[in-house]
């Protein structure tokens, strides 16, 4: 049968590097699960694969649109669902991995049907985060929906929104609507969650960050700053060179909060992840081992 490998995992633990040794040894593709890798402007920030990492396997997903674009998880099961069917005409095995496990859980799972929203409800959940920022929509979740909070990205402004959407217009938590009802795939799933020792993926992280300044970091967030408020640039290690753009920090303090927050969203990654009973937690020295497992089973 026809076989998706996901290799998931908090920020920095080496998914990227897991996966291309893994889709070589098996020959086949990557789809890329990782909602911040796929604006095609926003490439240091994302930790998105290189040009060499590029074309030792072919990657999809990956700055396949623009900041300016509208693309929600619907959209992104629809499109990999629909690549996947092509995909396994010509491959047994295609990998899929990154961090947004909301996105790999479209591809798994499916997902469920939400509620419409009244306008003036979007209207109403907007003007909060006009008035009263990120801040202010993490303070309405946590009210009204403590289960989703603990595990949604907060650092994202358009999961909040849509939650708060969902909270105002029915009166529920937008939890409650989450049935984990699995739609019924035909290929084969199996997944993977790479395991660290908490101090040294705070050092892995922390090591990232001052890497993805050598490379141009400051520079890459100068040239975005001009469109800050686009939903898509609202996120770790943008937002906090752009509160340095506009003076309220200094560089050094804006470096060192991209790495809180960054330890933050890796955390609450770990939390997702530990949700799902289905993953196999491995360790990066299992690779040799992983594969040879994955070769006998998928013969």
């Amino acid at each position: 049968m026809k076989t998706l490998i996901v290799i998931a995992g908090p920020t920095a633990s080496g998914k990227t590097a897991f996966s291309i040794e893994l889709a070589k040894a098996l020959n086949t593709v990557i789809l890329s699960a990782d909602s911040r890798q796929f604006y095609k402007e926003m490439s240091i920030g994302t930790a998105a694969p290189t040009e060499d990492e590029l074309s030792q396997a072919k990657h999809y997903f990956v700055h396949h649109i623009s900041i300016e674009d509208k693309y929600d998880v619907a959209d992104y099961e629809s499109d990999a669902i629909q690549l996947l069917d092509e995909l396994f005409k010509t491959h047994d095995t295609v990998v899929m991995t990154g961090g947004s496990g909301l996105f790999i859980d479209a591809v798994c799972n499916g997902i469920d049907a939400m509620p419409d929203v009244e306008p003036e409800i979007r209207e109403k959940v907007e003007k909060l985060y006009h008035d009263e920022g990120l801040h202010g929509m993490q303070e309405a979740l946590q009210r009204l929906d403590s289960d989703y909070y603990a595990i949604v990205d907060q650092q994202n402004p358009r999961r909040l929104q849509r939650a708060l959407e969902v909270c105002y217009q029915t009166g529920k938590p937008f939890s409650s609507f989450r049935s984990g009802e699995t739609v019924k795939r035909d290929f084969a799933i199996k997944k993977y969650a790479l395991l660290w020792d908490r101090q040294a993926l705070i050092e892995r992280i922390d090591r990232r960050v001052d890497m993805m300044m050598e490379q141009g970091l400051l520079e890459e967030a100068k040239a975005r700053y001009p469109k800050r408020d686009l939903n898509a640039l609202n996120t770790v290690g943008y937002k906090e060179l752009f509160a340095y753009f506009d003076g309220i920090c200094t560089l050094e303090e804006a470096v060192e909060q991209i790495k809180i927050h960054t330890r933050q969203y890796a955390k609450r990654q770990m939390t997702w992840l530990r949700k799902d009973s289905s993953y196999q937690w491995i360790t990066p020295e299992d690779f040799d081992n992983t594969v040879s497992v994955l070769r006998q089973e998928l013969a």
